[in-house]
């Protein structure tokens, strides 16, 4: 039976790519490392890697094992952290995935906050405005306006927000302020592509709500990209309060057609493997985030 430790070894070798930086991660040389494989695989009496001098590959037992022994070190790392979590204080590494809007405009603030009051703990923040895999990426907290499915996954509602139709002072001053559905038509709109669900903008016309389709000379899959397109004074957006409220607030840009802007709630979840839930750098940040956002 293969030891906690070997299935560390041998993951940390699929992580990395390499023997070589594996062992170096794991602070042993690359021939034991390469002996400790060698005897796994004695032991398992199959093949797992499949080793040349540029690549090493995943046999098909191979690629089971790893499924494996990611889900027994989760359960390790989980049982760890129910017996510690009570007196452990919150430290080491913390891995966050968020889309680039919130990140640029939320967590550009919050997150230096949380470090200063959790000075054991460090950040490593990746951006993507994809969906991820956060056990295949290694993440520890996925920060996305809904929530992921899955028995392997917990999830965590942080705040809700709504989301709010803006532009830069520069642009109303050049183009004039929309009042109406009927007005904003000859806008230049900045939609956000690749989301279904932003295709059309809801907007109460007397007693009718009519879908309005933003339409103009740029769209973007980026929220970050249409923050900046908007504090530049390039048009007009529909974005979550999450990302535009700090801009708001302080004149950058400037909410319109608030009377009739009709927006459902939109939520904030953070995602996590079940293994990693209840370490302590978890429990603080997400306690930090809900506290940060409400404020």
């Amino acid at each position: 039976m293969a030891s906690s430790e070997d299935m560390k070894a041998f993951v940390r070798i699929v992580d990395l790519g390499s023997f070589a930086k594996a062992a170096d991660d794991l602070r042993i040389t690359p021939s034991a490392l390469s002996k400790l494989v060698s005897r796994l695989e004695d032991r398992l009496g199959v093949r797992l890697l499949t080793r040349t001098t540029r690549r090493l590959a995943l046999t098909s037992e191979g690629t089971l094992f790893l499924e494996r022994a990611r889900e027994v070190l989760e359960l390790i790392d989980l049982a760890e952290a129910d017996v510690a979590s009570a007196r452990a204080r919150p430290k080491g590494l913390l891995r966050v995935n968020s889309s680039t809007g919130f990140a640029r405009q939320t967590l550009l603030h919050a997150i230096p906050e949380f470090l200063r009051r959790y000075p054991e703990v460090t950040v490593d923040l990746s951006l993507t405005d994809k969906l991820i895999d956060p056990v295949a990426e290694q993440v520890d907290v996925v920060l996305r306006g809904s929530p992921t499915s899955g028995s392997d996954m917990v999830a965590r509602q942080l705040a809700e927000s709504r989301r709010v139709i803006c532009a830069a002072p520069s642009y109303l001053a050049r183009a004039g302020t929309p009042c109406s559905a009927t007005e904003l038509t000859g806008h230049n709109c900045i939609p956000l592509s690749g989301q279904s669900s932003m295709t059309t903008w809801p907007l109460a016309s007397g007693d009718d709500l009519v879908r309005f389709q933003p339409s103009g000379n740029f769209g973007c899959d980026n929220v970050g990209m249409l923050f900046d397109l908007a504090v530049q004074g390039h048009g007009i957006v529909r974005l979550a309060d999450f990302v535009v409220g700090q801009a708001v607030r302080e004149g950058r840009l400037i909410e319109i057609l608030a009377d009739i802007n009709r927006s459902d709630p939109i939520s904030l979840w953070a995602v996590m493997p079940k293994g990693r839930f209840r370490a302590p750098r978890v429990q603080a940040f997400l306690d930090f985030m809900g506290e940060w956002l409400e404020a």
